[in-house]
């Protein structure tokens, strides 16, 4: 279960305290998808990265199945963020000297070591993703829609909790965009788990599920 309970932001500015977030609230339990929209600079990336363990709210809390990250210390947090949550952003932040399945295994690497069983499981989501014959190509070789493809597959490759993507499409056509979509939604549904997407595409909200708005630091239906 996600709880994000009354979460607000401000940051300091030369005509004063600015409010980027203003209490707000929601629940995701396993197995629900939410896409959040709003005009650009109304707060939905600072808000994913507050549902993420990437920035600390000013007031309010967020708690991912009873935990909450800004309880924790910086290496607990990260921790926190690499078992269980998944990011998904628009630019695909792949390591240009790593092929696509050494890109998914990556996540691994922060809990130590990268055993036959993930490896095995990178290789089969690349498959899942359309991929399986591009597993030794470099991002460099890959299409803007395979390279965020491979990024999907990174998220989930540890079957995170939560999975948050932040206008994962916003370099792709129409039809990379709604693969990208589609992928996003069916893998996150087989695990289980939960989703969040900030998209200005209507299309692509409409496909996640539950829309809602952000607007003037607020989170309308």
């Amino acid at each position: 279960m996600l709880e994000v309970d009354r979460i607000s932001k401000s940051f300091p500015s030369p005509a004063g305290e600015l409010r980027v977030l203003d209490g707000v609230s929601f629940l995701l339990a396993p197995g629900e998808r939410m896409a959040i929209m709003g005009p650009s600079g109304s707060g939905k990336s600072t808000l994913l990265s507050i549902l993420g363990g990437l920035e600390e709210p000013t007031s309010g809390t967020v708690r991912l199945d009873g935990a909450d990250p800004s309880s924790m210390t910086a290496d607990a947090r990260a921790g926190y963020r690499n078992r269980r949550i998944g990011f998904v952003f628009q630019e695909h932040h792949l390591l240009a000297g790593c092929t696509a399945v050494d890109n998914v295994v990556l996540p691994a690497l922060a809990t130590g070591s990268v055993h036959r069983d993930i490896e095995v499981r990178a290789r089969r989501l690349l498959e899942r993703v359309g991929l399986g014959d591009r597993l030794g190509s470099l991002p460099a070789e890959l299409s803007g829609g395979e390279r965020q493809r491979v990024a999907v597959a990174r998220a989930v490759v540890l079957s995170p909790r939560l999975i948050l993507a932040d206008e994962p499409t916003g370099q792709l056509d129409a039809h990379a965009a709604a693969t990208v979509t589609e992928l996003l939604v069916e893998l996150t549904a087989e695990a289980g788990g939960m989703l969040v997407v900030v998209t200005h595409a209507e299309a692509v909200a409409a496909r996640v599920g539950t829309v809602r708005h952000l607007v003037d630091g607020r989170l309308a239906s």
